[in-house]
């Protein structure tokens, strides 16, 4: 039982107290006595608004599921769909031509497209690490993974496969950096002359793409180039064991790779109670104020890892050059549903987390703020905010953030707003949702998984259906993904705003990602998510061969590709012909996944890891992905395409698996014979209880089980 503290009226755990008093709040000007009034101001204001809305989708769901089920047995007739959710408020009216108005904001994301990062917040190294992804090594990111078909043999330096790595940096270097008759793989001196950079004495094809060097000019340290926008360093060392067999001395090719991160708060995290968010709020303190360590053994060594320091060249023109060396850093908040016990309000009850996230983030950004060569260089602090169902609740986020910066002093808009566009509700009703924080926009995106979780959930009652392989090749997928981009353009986001695209889930498959991933930025996508700094780096150079500006150009003068009646084209099963075979084999598949992320959800506290599907494959696995599993599921149960008996038996049988999978970890507490551990019954909950979930959502189940765990464990 928690000894709360009363502050303001809120009861609030001490180990929240403890943090907000003695670390987030010195040094921001913010007295605890404000800070505490302020939230409570907020959530007598804006919580009871916040259960309206959570209501009016409840309402809105039960509709669509009678609608569903009056016409069950009848050909679905669109227009009289399409016209039901114009009247019930679900689908509105698309409002006038406009474009934003957000400023202040910052180069990364308004100006120059390239990866971006998503980490859980509550994990100090991946956090650094994303933070430090802003640069990596294409020697690295081509000899580690199989991003040229095959990983290098067992043991130590491979020559064979190195030298393959020096040629393909070369050919890259060829195409965006091309010289005047020569090729970078026959270069054998590169010197700064006069405010050029000269390769054996030959000019670049486009001297303008030399941006600058560090060292002497006649035998530079490192060179500098830059192309649509993103920077490469040509690394030169005759005393490295690549620079000595190079004949012009090249040790490596760094490209500039992540150009923002988002620190997440919400899907890939297990944040429950106070001792938990103080984690992940904790290691957000120190990102922003630049002094976040973390310990770190690799190798056989212990070292500290720190943010990097940004790096000075001499630019062409002989004067200094300072670039960042660090993502801008997005914050995550959590949606509007869920509450934490972490404060009660005066009445007792939890209040809701999203408010808590949006004062505590933006009041711990302040540091940022106030200090030079910080993450934001126009004084802006970044909030992504999730799982909003239409503009109505854009609205509420909006309306929310003009309390915290006025409980904080701030000026207006200060905090800019990402929209993920991963609800029906806000797919449907974009333009509107873009509207409503059209002074705070700067991130819209798009997100397959919690998007299809959301389909199924929204189109329960419609029927079953299909297999989740088919239904990405249905056309409501296409359209979301080129509508978003298509109303973005028209509303004026390039050059103020990020569009974005989701994530590559396979973190070990970088040749199949260097193939595919490339659609993003041919998308018109200003960025798109990446799993690892290795990512990051491999996905950069699909920024140089694309022009996304020029892309968007294109597609703003061809008009809109795609429309909402797209969109509302239900990917349901169409014949519903399938073997028992294929059943078995769906339904096994969604149930491994399932407990293979939940089982480290529940019993380590884990929100996000590569975890082997059933066929052994490392897949990145978050709440997202557990969500569209269960409501496939869900779905198939309702509709009697498997029972009950024939769910338990799959998820007994993919139990086993993920214990042998698991087998080598020594903390791992194994679901099978028993079946009766707490994370077990979490993955129980989600299929069985699924269709009943609030849109579907994972969190309800996963943080009840979770909190479970931990005080059976007196946590």
């Amino acid at each position: 039982m928690v000894n709360r503290i009363e502050k303001s009226g809120l009861q609030v755990d001490p180990r929240l107290v403890d943090f907000i008093e003695g670390q987030a709040l010195p040094g921001t000007g913010i007295s605890d006595d404000a800070f505490w009034a302020g939230f409570d101001r907020m959530v007598q204001d804006l919580g009871q608004e916040n259960q309206a809305l959570l209501d009016t989708r409840e309402a809105l769901q039960s509709k669509i599921d009678a609608w569903h089920i009056a016409h069950r047995d009848q050909p679905h007739d669109h227009e009289a769909y399409t016209a039901f959710l114009q009247e019930i408020g679900y689908l509105l009216p698309e409002g006038d031509a406009f474009e934003i108005e957000t400023d202040n904001v910052d180069p990364e994301i308004a100006q120059v497209p390239g990866p971006q990062l998503v980490v859980p917040i509550t994990n100090a190294r991946y956090a650094l690490n994303a933070a430090n992804a802003r640069w990596g090594s294409l020697y690295d990111g081509l000899y580690g993974t199989d991003a040229m078909g095959s990983t290098p043999p067992a043991g130590g330096y491979n020559k064979g496969h190195g030298a393959r790595v020096v040629a393909r940096a070369r050919v890259f270097l060829d195409e965006a950096f091309p010289i005047e008759g020569l090729s970078h793989a026959d270069a054998r001196r590169y010197h700064v002359r006069d405010g050029a950079l000269l390769v054996d004495d030959l000019p670049l094809m486009q001297p303008e793409k030399f941006a600058g060097y560090r060292g002497n000019p006649k035998a530079p340290d490192a060179v500098l180039l830059v192309n649509h926008g993103l920077h490469v360093e040509l690394v030169f060392d005759r005393a490295h064991f690549i620079g000595s067999h190079d004949q012009a001395g090249l040790a490596d090719v760094r490209l500039e790779s992540a150009m923002s991160a988002i620190m997440d708060c919400e899907d890939s995290v297990a944040c429950v109670d106070a001792e938990d968010k103080v984690q992940a709020y904790g290691n957000w303190l120190g990102l922003m104020k630049g002094d976040l360590t973390e310990e770190v053994a690799k190798g056989g060594q212990s070292f500290t890892r720190r943010l990097n320091t940004d790096v000075a060249y001499v630019a062409p023109d002989g004067s200094d050059l300072t670039l960042k060396t660090r993502a801008l850093m997005l914050v995550r908040n959590v949606g509007h549903l869920m509450t934490n016990p972490a404060v009660l309000d005066a009445d007792g009850k939890e209040v809701f987390e999203g408010l808590m996230d949006a004062l505590i983030t933006t009041t711990i950004a302040m540091h940022d703020l106030q200090r030079a060569g910080g993450n934001s260089v126009h004084g802006s602090v970044y909030v992504v905010k999730p799982k909003m169902h239409g503009p109505e609740e854009v609205a509420f986020a909006v309306r929310s953030f003009d309390m915290v910066e006025d409980i904080l002093g701030l000026p207006r808009n200060t905090v800019k707003i990402g929209i993920m566009d991963e609800e029906r509700r806000t797919s449907v009703n974009l333009k509107q949702c873009i509207r409503a924080a059209k002074s705070r926009v700067a991130f819209i995106n798009t997100g397959f998984l919690d998007r299809t979780g959301d389909e199924i959930h929204t189109s329960m009652e419609a029927g079953p259906f299909s297999r989740k392989d088919f239904i990405k090749r249905k056309g409501w997928i296409g359209a979301y993904e080129n509508r978003n981009v298509d109303i973005g353009l028209e509303c004026g986001l390039q050059g103020r705003a990020q569009i974005g695209k989701g994530m590559w889930a396979m973190p070990d498959m970088m040749n199949a990602m260097l193939e595919q991933k490339i659609e993003h930025p041919k998308s018109g996508a200003n960025c798109a998510w990446v799993p690892s700094p290795t990512a990051a780096t491999l996905h950069a150079l699909h920024y140089h061969k694309v022009n996304v500006f020029a892309v968007q150009d294109k597609l703003r003068a061809g008009g809109r590709r795609a429309h909402v009646d797209g969109i509302l084209d239900i990917p349901l099963a169409t014949f519903r012909k399938w073997t028992p075979a294929q059943i078995a084999n769906e339904v096994e598949n969604n149930a491994q996944g399932i407990l293979g992320y939940v089982v480290r959800w529940i019993d380590h506290g884990v929100g996000c890891s590569k975890v082997p599907d059933i066929h052994d494959v490392g897949l990145m696995e978050d709440r997202a992905t557990c969500r569209i599993s269960a409501q496939h599921v869900a779905n198939w149960l309702h509709h009697d395409i498997v029972t009950e008996a024939q769910v338990m038996q799959a998820l007994q049988k993919m139990a086993a698996v993920v214990d042998r999978q698991n087998a080598n970890d020594p903390t791992y507490t194994p679901m099978a014979p028993g079946f009766d551990g707490i994370a077990f019954q979490a993955a129980c909950d989600l299929v069985f209880k699924g269709r009943v979930q609030p849109s579907g959502y994972t969190e309800p189940v996963l943080h009840a089980r979770r909190l479970e765990l931990k005080s059976s464990l007196g946590a």
